[in-house]
């Protein structure tokens, strides 16, 4: 029993999915985000019954993803902090966006319930500088007048890898808060003032359970699937807004998709009275000469498939699928840009 014990927290913790069939079927190799794993991992699954295509993944992060296609150890990156063009360019890679999601602030306070913790970005940010340290704190117990909240230390948990989730987090505290902006900052892995570290978004929702009175933020599927205990945000009209599937809708429907080079968007604190205030998208990254015309067929016939047939599934773990003028704009840039032998791949 120990054994099967062990071998089940090493499948959570390396987080990779490998769908046995026969040794001559398609097998695609990709690498990087945890924010879209849930969903990756379900599409895997549903597609692998039908085509027999193996897709194995390594949940290891934004930076490990980014990482391992520059060093080409992958056939595909995955990442929630999207490169710059400049950036793109330089290492003969295209990007683009797979799957929209929310990144939710999660607390472990004993008497607190779902939705039930009011904050805004001030007091949230307040948080995670280190400024705040009790849960009874004046500023905390004024958003929140009904509850009875304890004389307990916050806990701050935060990741402890490169990580996208991060980014995404970390862009929205600079947003509404200018001392973040200045002392911490935006990006994958930044010098947090204080607070413990956990690795992907398994090893963040894990120490939520386990420590109370802690605090800290997770991609939403991760939050249902470990039932951790999410709060309300203040948006940018000023609505208390839970994280649900209509809420990152209304955020995502302001992006421009079309005039963002290389596809390189930044999705928080977007206006809309329903909108969740951090929300993101997951994007891929692959190189435009592509060495293996078999294999470059097989990952666009799985994105495709996905685009096209694989939105209930991604809605059922309220993710938000990409409209479908974004995925024609996507596939047109597989026909221009993504090459074998000097060839378009797709047609």
């Amino acid at each position: 029993m120990t054994k099967m014990i062990a071998l089940a927290m090493s499948i959570v913790v390396t987080c990779s999915f490998d769908v046995s069939l026969s040794a001559q079927s398609q097998t695609i190799n990709g690498a990087g985000a945890t924010f879209p794993y849930p969903v990756y991992s379900q599409w895997a699954h549903k597609y692998n019954q039908i085509t027999g295509v193996k897709l194995n993944y390594q949940s290891i992060g934004s930076g490990g993803g980014i990482r391992q296609i520059k060093a080409r150890t992958v056939d595909f990156g995955a990442t929630d902090a999207p490169l710059k063009a400049d950036e793109l360019d330089k290492a003969g890679l295209i990007q683009f966006p797979m799957i929209m999601g929310g990144v939710v602030p999660v607390v472990h306070i004993e008497g607190i319930e779902l939705g039930q913790l009011k904050l805004d970005g001030k007091t949230l940010t307040n948080l995670f500088l280190g400024n705040i340290t009790k849960w009874n704190d004046p500023a905390i117990s004024a958003l929140n007048p009904d509850l009875n909240l304890p004389n307990k230390d916050v806990t701050i948990v935060h990741r402890a890898d490169g990580s996208g989730t991060t980014w995404i987090f970390t862009h929205f505290l600079s947003k509404v808060s200018d001392e973040w902006k200045k002392k911490v900052g935006a990006g994958k892995a930044v010098s947090w003032p204080v607070g413990i570290g956990g690795k992907g978004n398994e090893g963040v929702a894990s120490y939520v359970q386990r420590v109370d009175g802690s605090l800290g933020y997770v991609e939403f599927a991760y939050a249902l699937q470990n039932k951790l205990t999410y709060v309300k945000l203040k948006n940018q009209t000023g609505k208390y807004v839970n994280p649900t599937k209509k809420s990152f809708m209304s955020a995502a429907a302001h992006a421009d998709w079309a005039n963002a080079p290389g596809f390189y968007m930044v999705l928080v604190d977007q206006p809309g009275r329903d909108s969740w205030p951090i929300t993101g998208a997951s994007f891929i990254l692959l190189y435009k000469e592509q060495e293996n015309e078999k294999t470059i067929k097989a990952m666009l016939n799985f994105f495709d498939w996905c685009y096209r047939h694989g939105k209930e599934l991604a809605m059922n773990l309220d993710y938000v699928p990409m409209p479908d003028n974004v995925i024609k704009i996507v596939e047109n840039l597989w026909k221009e840009q993504i090459r074998h032998n000097g060839k378009a791949v797709w047609k």
